[in-house]
């Protein structure tokens, strides 16, 4: 039996806030505003909904991107998966990711915004590792290299770029050429950048 969000613990309570957040982020930004109206949908008292985040903006953000990864993962279960390509996995997980965020844009665009802060740096290139990581992982890849770090850098410039774009059918173009891209071009500009 499902229970209702008011009778959640916190940690419970934090992947159900994190779903309606961004419907709201969208009008009143990642801040109490936007956590209250959350919590209201849900009917979670706001002082309940305030002790999962704090006044923490990242850690909201952070929270969404991890459903993000979830529910990306569980609309492509390995069985799925296993029936394709590399390419054509990668393709499909980066299409899926879309077709969670571009609904809120501009959540996402405030949530961009947000994890620029130099404060935020750090965190905002850890979601977006963690992100192109999930992807790389659920399509097999067991590399540890220099190549596994090279890849997954693409997919997250892909993904970024593919975020921007006016709809979701020229995302998917700009998406599947990139996934054409010679992978030796990434791993030199990486040996490039890291001097390794």
């Amino acid at each position: 039996m499902d229970r209702s969000p008011a009778d959640m613990t916190l940690d419970e309570l934090r992947p159900v806030l994190a779903r309606v957040l961004p419907r709201h982020a969208g009008f009143d930004g990642w801040g109490e505003k936007a956590l209250a109206s959350a919590a209201a949908e849900l009917g979670v008292d706001a002082s309940v909904a305030r002790l999962v985040f704090g006044d923490d903006r990242a850690d909201m953000i952070d929270a969404w991107f991890q459903t993000i990864d979830a529910d990306m993962l569980a609309a492509l279960p390995p069985e799925v998966l296993a029936q394709m390509k590399v390419r054509e996995r990668i393709i499909s997980l980066v299409e899926a990711r879309l077709a969670l965020v571009l609904p809120h844009r501009e959540s996402l665009r405030r949530a961009l915004a947000i994890l620029a802060f130099p404060a935020n740096a750090r965190r905002g290139l850890q979601l977006g590792w963690r992100a192109a990581d999930a992807m790389w992982r659920a399509a097999g890849d067991t590399a540890t290299d220099y190549n596994h770090f090279s890849r997954a850098t693409h997919r997250r410039g892909d993904a970024f770029r593919e975020s921007q774009g006016p709809d979701r059918e020229a995302a998917a173009t700009v998406q599947s050429r990139a996934v054409h891209w010679p992978i030796a071009l990434f791993s030199a500009m990486t040996l490039a950048y890291f001097g390794c």
